[in-house]
């Protein structure tokens, strides 16, 4: 049979006690039961009354690991130290009042993609001067300074970049810990957030060409979509509960092989509207986990520059194999229990079959 269907709270200030209480709610919706457990359990339910045995008693995933602090993910970029009078004498590179901008209390209060803009303008400002007619009219002094600042730019820009994304609370919100998996319907719109991706991926492809144009409001938008949902976190915790489920059936499937097969409800079983349910469910499971995945590390991989902690994180949870000596991430961890649980629904079926044959052979003789 082909199984591939298968698949003290009152002293508190009144704003203090409610910002209390609704981080509570956070920590609870992250740690209670979803739709999708909820179908996986009545899956195991029937699977062992097919097979005529107990049913196992789920037990509860384990959370998604902590995103590294800030301090381990961004990377620290110094500011310019030039005076006022060395920076004037480059006024001609039109770099004066980016300047003046970036160093006003508002410009030391920007959000990370903004800040991100600000060092994008001005390595451009500094690398098309540095190749002008300016630069050749310059003071030795002051060009040699020109030199100095557009190299120093050009170094910093992918750190920039970098931080940008991973110091921006719409990316970090992306991998929290209080998340639940993934609805059993499919109610995300995860071409929105794709594409969302896709645009960071070009910010960072393009960011030394000079011909190539970023919009703000365009990044803006696409961060605020990444906001509507943490669909990394919520992936891996579907792919965790689900891992979680189909193992606690494989051993109970594995138990039930190793004594006479019971066949009496295998036809039921794989007939069930539930067993189409969860097949229709873990396709989308599938789909979903290997296209957002596959974006998201491509997105690590497009980037020149990285955090040691922050691929440690991605060995640990968001690759497609394990790291030599290290936990399998969840994405191959749910692939081997799947690939394991439709092997083991094979065997039983051809047992059956074998027994059947056995038993009409009999008859005939």
């Amino acid at each position: 049979m082909d199984d591939g269907r298968f698949l003290a709270a009152d002293a508190l200030p009144l704003a203090r006690r409610g910002a209390l209480i609704a981080g509570l709610g956070i920590m609870l919706a992250g740690c209670g039961s979803s739709d999708a457990d909820d179908l996986l359990g009545d899956y195991q339910q029937r699977l062992a009354e097919a097979l005529e045995v107990e049913p196992p008693e789920p037990q509860p995933p384990a959370n998604i690991g902590a995103f590294p602090d800030q301090d381990q993910r961004l990377f620290d970029i110094p500011d310019l130290r030039e005076s006022l009078l060395n920076v004037y004498a480059l006024r001609e590179c039109q770099i004066t009042s980016l300047v003046a901008e970036r160093n006003n209390q508002l410009g030391r209060v920007a959000v990370p993609s903004q800040r991100w803009l600000y060092e994008l303008e001005l390595w451009r400002l500094l690398h098309a001067c540095s190749g002008s007619e300016v630069a050749d009219n310059l003071a030795e002094a002051d060009r040699e300074r020109l030199i100095r600042l557009t190299e120093t730019k050009t170094e910093h820009l992918p750190w920039a970049t970098w931080n940008a994304l991973f110091g921006s609370s719409e990316w970090v919100g992306n991998f929290s810990r209080a998340s639940r998996p993934l609805p059993v319907t499919p109610e995300i719109d995860i071409d929105a957030h794709l594409a969302a991706l896709d645009y960071l991926h070009e910010s960072v492809q393009h960011q030394f060409d000079p011909d190539w144009q970023p919009s703000g409001s365009t990044l803006a938008d696409h961060l605020q979509v990444l906001s509507r949902e943490p669909l990394t976190a919520r992936v891996l915790r579907s792919l965790m509960l689900t891992s979680q489920r189909l193992e606690e059936s494989n051993r109970l499937l594995a138990d039930a092989l190793e004594n006479p097969t019971t066949c009496r409800q295998l036809d039921d079983f794989h007939g069930s509207a539930l067993r189409s349910d969860v097949s229709d469910y873990l396709t989308r499971l599938d789909d979903v986990a290997e296209r957002w995945l596959t974006a998201v590390n491509a997105l690590f991989d497009i980037h020149p520059v990285s955090r040691p902690a922050l691929e440690h994180y991605r060995e640990a949870w968001l690759a497609d194999v394990a790291a030599n000596g290290n936990d399998t991430p969840p994405w191959p961890r749910y692939t081997h229990a799947l690939a394991t649980h439709r092997a083991l629904l094979e065997r039983w079926s051809a047992q059956c079959a074998l027994t059947q044959q056995r038993q009409e052979d009999g008859t005939r003789g």
